[in-house]
């Protein structure tokens, strides 16, 4: 493979032009280019550029996720809501956090970073944990929380 300076040189211009028409944002693009080229150290693919490029466009897609849903949750629900809905929404959002504090912090924290968007990766830096742990963690974390959940409803 070319050294990473010579494909950091040739294809990071480029790839960041391409994310920020796709993301609307260049700061979000260079975020999403750098990621890309670090998880190009860990492989050593036959067509660089194509892997960059694929690699890059599927953390594009998380990264639109993730605005899509903290955008989502930015809305204040009750203003959409007739007042009984809003009544029934301030109930279950009571109740959700009723349960996370059932929780072990690591447990509350995995659920609650996952929900915010974050990736496998900045999760597993944040606890201190392995990036491949972080998935059976969430999966573990989840069943959990949807025990407790049922358990409190059926009270």
């Amino acid at each position: 493979m070319r050294s990473i300076d010579q494909l950091f040189s040739t294809w990071y211009p480029k790839l960041v032009t391409a994310l920020s028409r796709r993301l609307g944002s260049r700061d979000e693009a260079e975020d999403v280019a750098q990621d890309a080229f670090i998880r190009l150290l860990d492989h050593e693919p036959e067509n660089p550029s194509a892997w960059l490029f694929t690699v890059a466009g599927r953390l594009a897609t998380d990264a639109q996720r993730a605005t899509d849903r903290r955008q989502r949750l930015a809305i204040e629900p009750a203003t959409h809501l007739l007042a009984d809905d809003a009544l029934l929404h301030t109930e279950h959002v009571a109740s959700v956090r009723r349960v996370l504090d059932t929780l072990s912090d690591r447990d509350r924290q995995l659920l609650l970073m996952h929900h915010d968007g974050m990736r496998y990766r900045e999760i597993a830096s944040r606890l201190g944990i392995a990036e491949s742990s972080v998935g059976s963690l969430l999966t573990r974390a989840h069943r959990r929380f949807l025990g407790n959940y049922h358990k409190r409803a059926a009270r």
